[in-house]
């Protein structure tokens, strides 16, 4: 038989595909082009870790090992052909980043894709899959931590390495001796959450990261006061990692920022929320709880980590935390209110999972509804951005001269 080149050989593989299907067999050559593929590849470096996401529509079925001389991940999927997100990815590894130095895909053999990480130093690799949610299919995560001696958690490492607050503080006479108030600053979201997003394509996690960042400068400024922040960067913090994060800082209160979104996009203005144990004030405050929720789903929450933060607690959760968080969340509204209009004139409480420390006053802050068109103009500006953070301070500096000592 004399093959036919161009079309005429691609209509005779189509024929004996067809043949092959009826008869139960699968031709092997043509196969391989009906093997599933990686849709999408990410790469999220940060000072603490690296995550790398690669997204599909079936589980992968793979295996991995660490090689040294040189240090290497090498990661081997089962039945997965090559992809131009793949080919793409060596592209996507900054020259900052602190654990990868390279990437390359290639197949091992017919029946395993190779995926090869070049790395810069020692590394703790936590590697699982998740389902499908949001607008992600299912996805494999690999987060690198730095290999560090006697380690027993990733996770607990990367809570560990928020940096202490040394006192004294400023401008504090020697001879008085005060505790530190320290302030956590909680950016929303990070990494491969991106929150909500505007019309724009704002995306709130870049947004309220750059009104915590003014903050914290605020905040530092000030006698006896400091400032921390669960994440400084473009990487994602498992909620209850923030909380933890915290406790072991020891913050006297805890600030999340987040920038609100609707389906109706005349919804507008600021608000202001604190925990509640026995439901939420009102159907919106119920369903962006739940929305914020969902974060650890989008971000994807290891199988390390899930038990740093005791639910248990909330069971003796204090009534004069909850008391302390209702008047820190008035006094920064109340500021809010001179710089733009309130979606909700008092504060309202939900079941918000990063505002669970029982023994922390904490308050959730929605800055404005990025889905509304001119809020979300607002909210890319620098001018507004300062404007936010000086109500945050204002509204803290307020509840710190009337309520603590």
């Amino acid at each position: 038989m004399v093959y036919q080149k161009g079309g005429g050989y691609r209509r005779l593989l189509r024929n004996i595909s067809l043949i092959a299907c009826l008869a139960g067999m699968t031709p092997p050559a043509y196969a391989a082009n009906t093997d599933p593929q990686f849709s999408a590849a990410r790469v999220w470096p940060s000072t603490l870790y690296t995550r790398l996401t690669f997204e599909s529509q079936i589980a992968p079925h793979y295996r991995y090992f660490i090689l040294n001389n040189p240090r290497r991940l090498v990661i081997d999927v089962d039945n997965f052909r090559t992809s131009q997100s793949l080919r793409n990815i060596s592209r996507l590894v900054k020259p900052s980043d602190p654990f990868i130095a390279g990437i390359r895909v290639a197949k091992f053999d017919s029946n395993t894709l190779r995926i090869v990480i070049d790395l810069k130093q020692p590394i703790r690799a936590d590697i699982f899959d998740l389902k499908p949610v949001a607008h992600f299919q299912r996805r494999l995560v690999i987060d690198l931590y730095p290999k560090l001696n006697n380690e027993k958690d990733p996770l607990g490492v990367f809570i560990a390495q928020t940096p202490a607050v040394n006192t004294p503080f400023k401008a504090l006479p020697q001879t008085v001796t005060h505790t530190p108030f320290i302030v956590m600053i909680d950016p929303g979201h990070g990494g491969e959450d991106p929150g909500a997003h505007g019309l724009r394509k704002t995306r709130e996690k870049d947004v309220v990261l750059q009104i915590a960042k003014r903050l914290k400068q605020l905040i530092d400024k000030q006698p006896n006061m400091a400032a921390l922040m669960t994440r400084n960067d473009d990487h994602f913090v498992p909620l209850n990692a923030r909380v933890v994060k915290a406790q072991q800082q020891k913050a006297t209160i805890f600030v999340s920022i987040h920038a609100d979104a609707f389906a109706n996009r005349q919804a507008r203005g600021s608000s202001v929320f604190t925990l509640s144990t026995r439901g939420a004030t009102s159907a919106a405050a119920r369903f962006l709880a739940q929305s914020q929720n969902e974060s650890d789903l989008i971000g994807g929450v290891s199988r390390s980590g899930d038990y740093y933060l005791d639910n248990t607690l909330l069971e003796l959760m204090q009534r004069q935390t909850l008391h302390d968080s209702a008047l820190l969340g008035k006094a920064v509204l109340d500021q809010l209110q001179k710089i733009s209009p309130l979606h909700k004139t008092r504060v309202e409480r939900a079941g918000f999972a990063v505002l669970k420390a029982p023994d922390i006053p904490s308050i959730l802050v929605e800055t404005a509804f990025i889905s509304h068109p001119e809020e979300e103009r607002k909210l890319q500006t620098a001018r507004y951005q300062q404007q936010v953070a000086e109500a945050i301070l204002a509204g803290i500096t307020r509840y710190k001269a009337k309520h603590t000592n």
